[in-house]
């Protein structure tokens, strides 16, 4: 025996928004079914507020650091967190275009649904996403590591200023050398 398979539009929850609907109507009165149904998305955006967007690598050995650093900036639970391969370097690509477009799409959802003001990229000493794309021993040339990160940083602060003036953009350079050292980076005017 074969079953009409019924086609929902899918709220990503397990199940439809069909028979969502359907059960408020028969638990509420019409109007009242109408009222919830229509603010609902309206009060969850008003009530999520986060401060910041933080960008961080992929790399687990800055994980507890990071987070202690942003307890000291006042952002406990409260910012929306993405991490990508290399930080700065994803916003030129890396390893893939899709890494790029994979920050702006949650930068903009996060300022759309967040209301965000903020934008906090950290990058880290011994980075392997830099060591690919860059030179397999940058890491061993302190300066250097630091001046390529700081012009990597430079490049996503100005491309996250050209696409929203009105988000303040903060750069970081965290340390495995010394744990818990995250190291303010201020840009620099390209004039």
């Amino acid at each position: 025996m074969r079953f009409p398979i019924e086609r929902h539009q899918n709220c990503g929850c397990g199940e439809s928004l069909s028979s969502r609907r359907h059960f408020l109507k028969a638990l509420l009165p019409g109007g009242l079914a109408l009222a919830v149904l229509q603010s609902a998305g309206v009060a969850r955006a008003e009530e999520h507020r986060a401060k910041a967007l933080v960008l961080t690598c992929i790399d687990f050995r800055f994980l507890q650091s990071e987070s202690a650093f942003l307890l000291t900036k006042n952002l406990a639970n409260n910012y929306d967190f993405t991490a990508l391969a290399g930080a700065s370097l994803a916003l030129e690509g890396f390893p893939h275009e899709a890494d790029a477009q994979a920050f702006w799409d949650q930068l903009d959802l996060s300022y759309k649904l967040h209301h965000i003001q903020t934008v906090m990229i950290i990058d880290h000493e011994d980075c392997g996403a830099y060591a690919t794309k860059i030179d397999p021993n940058l890491s061993q040339d302190k300066a250097r590591e630091l001046q390529v990160h700081r012009d990597y940083l430079n490049r996503a602060y100005r491309s996250i200023l050209n696409r929203y003036p009105d988000i303040s953009v903060e750069l970081y350079f965290a340390s495995l050398s010394n744990p818990g050292q995250v190291m303010r980076i201020l840009p620099i005017d390209p004039a």
